[in-house]
């Protein structure tokens, strides 16, 4: 469940970059995508 998370936010960040769509809300999004995965790898 949680790679299919990060994999979605991830593809809407590169979506972001390419149309300018979204701005620091999906930027901010995949930071705490990031984050998720980190805490989840380390426990």
């Amino acid at each position: 469940m949680i790679w299919t998370i990060i994999i979605i936010l991830f593809l809407l960040w590169i979506f972001g970059f390419s149309f300018e769509i979204g701005g620091q809300f999906v930027h901010s999004l995949l930071v705490v995508a990031l984050l998720v995965l980190i805490v989840k790898l380390l426990v």
